[in-house]
């Protein structure tokens, strides 16, 4: 099981992904400051590693809070929900677990006046949110597998493994993974996934770890092999799905759909249920985060641009929900009119949510 990122008694230990695959380093992050630096830097990325890893570090953040009183433990909580909520505008999966984490509080507050008590509910609620997360990609697999059939050959973009969330499946690797669990052969070709490069350092260092056959490919030669019928259906993740099913994932995804789209290959989004954003009537409304220009400019340090180029460096685009043959969640397959669909997935999940409370 790859452990992308877990609570321990000394902090919050995360495995390095900007050194991948060269170098398996963990970092031990000792303070709520950190984990906020390190989603900001990379350090962790996907948007449900991202999710886990701001409650975590919400959590880890109000444990050393000096203030005596609640009042003042709030002020600190309320500082750091902020803080981290600045680190990455796109992954909607950050907002959804620091609401997670707020409603929490604010549900503790209201039954105690005990600082301690608050405390360990906000540990106890970033635990759970990392062990849904792990529940959630385990169910997307399950799901996700029945698309895939023998022998098939699979096209990602980006990575959606484990490493983009709490660990051990992924959402699109989820599926690639419980297609294997389920006994079938199955194959994957992963675009290298320019500017940072996660598909080529990432997603095929997961599957080689996971004795699963992987070719890498640049970014420029997914049309080629969908017209030459080396793919059988394409598989990606998501960092947010609007209400109507547009779905904003890494730059060059929507790329990958078009091509999908005029070689008649299936194309299918994995994400959990907490990507959605219904507040969203479609994806023109998803911010895309526009990252440091030497992301392009460089290579591992090394400039390989002119100098003074301009450059730009979105770090998402959105594919249309047309171009998705279906939205395959922790909680089910849904397909057109994702209007209707994914609000039902959606009602389901709360209505989950309520029964466990």
């Amino acid at each position: 099981m790859i452990k992308t990122v877990e609570w321990t008694n000394e902090g919050i230990r995360m495995i390095d992904q900007r050194v991948l695959p060269t170098e398996e380093k963990y970092l031990m992050l000792r303070s709520w400051e950190e984990v906020a630096e390190a989603i900001k830097k990379m350090v962790v990325r996907g948007a449900p590693a991202i999710g886990v890893s701001a409650a975590m570090g919400i959590a880890l953040g109000a444990s050393q809070s000096v203030g005596m009183s609640v009042a003042d433990l709030e002020d600190d909580f309320t500082y750091m929900c902020r803080v981290m909520g600045e680190t990455r505008p796109t992954a909607v999966n950050l907002f959804w677990a620091i609401e997670r984490m707020r409603e929490r509080f604010n549900r503790e507050k209201s039954k105690t006046n005990s600082v301690e008590e608050i405390k360990a509910s906000l540990v106890d609620e970033a635990q759970k949110i990392f062990q849904e997360d792990i529940a959630a990609n385990r169910a997307i697999g399950r799901f996700g597998a029945d698309l895939i059939a023998d022998g098939d050959t699979v096209l990602t973009h980006c990575n959606a493994g484990a490493l983009a969330t709490a660990g051990d499946y992924g959402t699109a690797l989820g599926v690639i993974r419980g297609a294997r669990d389920a006994g079938k052969r199955v194959a994957v070709i992963a675009d290298e996934t320019r500017p940072f490069l996660q598909g080529l350092r990432l997603t095929a260092w997961e599957l080689a770890k996971d004795d699963i056959p992987v070719t890498v490919i640049t970014d420029n030669m997914a049309g080629s092999v969908m017209q030459n019928g080396k793919v059988n259906v394409v598989v990606v993740g998501a960092d947010r799905i609007a209400g109507n099913g547009d779905t904003a994932n890494k730059i060059g995804t929507y790329m990958v759909a078009v091509l999908a789209r005029k070689h008649e290959i299936p194309f299918y989004v994995a994400a959990p249920i907490s990507t959605l954003d219904l507040t969203l009537k479609s994806g023109r409304e998803i911010p895309i985060e526009q990252r440091d220009s030497k992301e392009v400019t460089h290579i591992r340090g090394q400039q390989m641009a002119p100098d003074g180029i301009k450059v730009s460096n979105p770090a998402f685009d959105v594919t249309p929900n047309d171009l998705i043959t279906a939205i395959i969640t922790d909680r089910g397959v849904a397909r057109a009119p994702y209007i209707e669909s994914l609000r039902k997935l959606m009602t389901d999940s709360s209505t989950a949510a309520t029964s466990r409370d």
